[in-house]
């Protein structure tokens, strides 16, 4: 997933990983690929993040507009199905892509366009 966010957004100035974790792989090799490119993860708790990946902590569900504005991409892995919704509300408000890659037995979003690449299936949604 990070080779494709890489390949389609190599002029990204923004990009936000959405409940980052303990899984910081994708924003990490993201770190590696767009040297000048801004990274921001956030989560409902403080977490560490990878040198140079600003850390923010936020709860989507009341969200402070002000860190996901002039993103260029908000991303999340494996969010709840529930936090579907709120992702999308956040990607609108802001006008950035939002891509969600959901877990094998978790539903899908009801908007976007599947992708699968080399063997990772995701959907993104293209609003900028």
């Amino acid at each position: 997933m990070a080779q494709w966010i890489s390949e389609n957004y190599s002029t990204a100035d923004k990009i936000i990983e959405i409940g980052i974790g303990n899984t910081p792989q994708v924003i990490s090799k993201l770190k590696e690929e767009l040297e000048n490119c801004e990274l921001i993860a956030t989560d409902i708790r403080k977490v560490d993040t990878p040198e140079g990946v600003k850390s923010v902590k936020d709860d989507i569900t009341k969200p402070e507009l002000s860190f996901y504005e002039n993103a260029d991409l908000i991303f999340s892995i494996r969010p709840p199905p529930d936090l579907h919704p709120q992702l999308n509300k956040i990607a609108r408000r802001v006008k950035g892509d939002l891509l969600i890659k959901p877990a094998d037995s978790e539903e899908s979003p009801s908007w976007g366009e599947l992708v699968n690449y080399r063997g990772a299936a995701f959907y993104i949604l293209k609003l900028s």
